[in-house]
């Protein structure tokens, strides 16, 4: 045991002991025995609320720590994803522009295989295409002039967006028609 704990454990022994002895009434001699057992239940009903005490901190120390490990590895979710994005949006821009149908075949299947893994860590691509404009999940950078379209509907989807559940990690940038 640590010299600090013993010094704690002593501490806290004499603050319980100096809380019973403020606790105990002054009795006469005669009934020293009962005075005793008084004070040995004033004691460990201290002790006992000190305990319940520490074992709800405990407790809640547990439950604040596995938040904090979930939300940690949200975010380094978040960041590696983030950096990724990149590439999709390169293989999206290859297969577009790939002369050759073999190099236009490998392409998709990369594309494919990296897009499995972005929905099996629970990345969500977002869908906008002819969809109304949402401001939570996308960014209007462009406006066109449109009449057979509703007005605040998406028009092209310039780059795509990605979401991890319900948070967005990146908005889709898309053009909407007026």
């Amino acid at each position: 045991m640590a010299e600090n704990e013993k010094t704690t454990n002593e501490e806290v022994t004499e603050e319980v002991t100096e809380e019973v002895k403020e606790e105990i009434p002054e009795t006469p001699t005669e009934e020293k025995e009962v005075s005793e057992e008084e004070k040995l239940k004033v004691e460990y009903a201290a002790l006992y609320d000190k305990y319940l005490r520490l074992a709800a901190e405990f407790d809640n120390f547990k439950k604040r720590t596995q938040k904090e490990k979930e939300e940690i590895y949200l975010v380094a979710k978040t960041d590696v994803v983030m950096n990724l994005l990149p590439v999709i949006d390169n293989f999206d821009r290859a297969e577009k522009f790939a002369s050759d149908k073999n190099v236009e075949e490998g392409i998709a299947l990369i594309k494919k295989q990296f897009t499995e893994f972005l929905k099996k860590i629970g990345i969500e691509e977002i869908d906008a295409e002819n969809k109304p404009f949402d401001p939570n999940f996308h960014n209007a950078v462009l406006h066109e002039d449109r009449d057979d379209l509703p007005e605040n509907t998406i028009v092209e989807v310039l780059q795509k967006g990605y979401k991890l559940g319900d948070k967005v990690i990146r908005y889709a940038m898309v053009k909407v028609a007026n």
